[in-house]
């Protein structure tokens, strides 16, 4: 294989990544820290158990791409 096709194997695994980050920071972080804050009275209109919920499908998500992105990286030739 050649450079080229490293740097673009190495590109696509960065950009899963980053899409795994990114749903992190919107399915995980912002809610939990709007929950924690009560901001707009979100303790009272979200229950604990849609929080959850919310929380394990974008963590699978998060985890799914992550892990994506590392298998893409298996795929680079010395």
């Amino acid at each position: 294989m050649s450079i080229v096709f490293n740097e673009q194997t190495k590109l696509l695994a960065t950009a899963l990544n980053t899409a795994a980050t990114s749903c992190f920071t919107v399915g995980i972080a912002t809610p939990v820290a709007g929950y924690i804050y009560n901001v707009s009275n979100l303790q009272v209109t979200l229950k604990p158990l849609a929080l959850m919920l919310g929380i394990a499908g974008w963590l699978t998500a998060a985890t799914i791409l992550h892990l994506l992105a590392r298998r893409t990286l298996k795929e680079l030739t010395p």
